[in-house]
């Protein structure tokens, strides 16, 4: 099998730069933020805060999926911070990848509403967090290579038990 891609997955405000970034810094692992793959029509749409639809994610999940198989090819492992809110766009990145696994942060509204307020992101605007909740379809225990976590906790003790689920899965290198 080639080489794992771990996708830290969740709304705006969960943690998924953050806690990707720490995971793949401690695991020696590159790292992308999905941020990284939208055009520049929809971040300016973001930007505008306006919400994206499936047709503008489409070509954002193809370039996301692009990326995950060259660290394939090179059988680089890799942690990606993506939203992948919907189910279909998780088994999208998922088909015919067995390596790619989720972690999916699982965070209180209240607490996101609090760390989008005391951050400031280039242009996901806080206003945004209600669609993204709408959108959001929940992982549960029914989807493959899926990994759920509460992620109220800090930074380190939130890495520490997503390595100790990743390890608990197989998922190293």
């Amino acid at each position: 099998m080639s080489a794992p891609v771990v996708v830290v997955m969740g709304v705006s405000g969960s943690g998924k730069t953050t806690i990707g970034r720490a995971l793949a810094e401690h695991l020696g692992w590159c790292f992308r933020d999905g941020d990284e793959f939208h055009s520049p029509t929809n971040v300016e749409k973001m930007r505008a805060g306006e919400s994206l639809d499936d047709a503008d994610r489409a070509p954002w999940l193809a370039a996301i999926a692009h990326w995950i198989d060259a660290r394939s090819r090179e059988d680089a492992p890799a942690v990606l911070a993506c939203s992948a809110l919907k189910l279909r766009y998780r088994e999208f990145l998922r088909e015919h990848r067995p390596q790619v696994w989720f972690i999916y942060l699982r965070v209180p509204r209240r607490e996101l509403q609090r760390r989008l307020q005391a951050r400031h992101h280039p242009f996901m605007p806080a206003s945004l967090l209600t669609d993204q909740l709408q959108t959001l379809e929940e992982p549960d225990s029914r989807e493959p290579r899926t990994i759920m976590l509460d992620a109220v906790a800090d930074v380190g003790t939130t890495v520490e038990t997503a390595l100790g689920a990743l390890r608990a899965q197989g998922v190293s290198r």
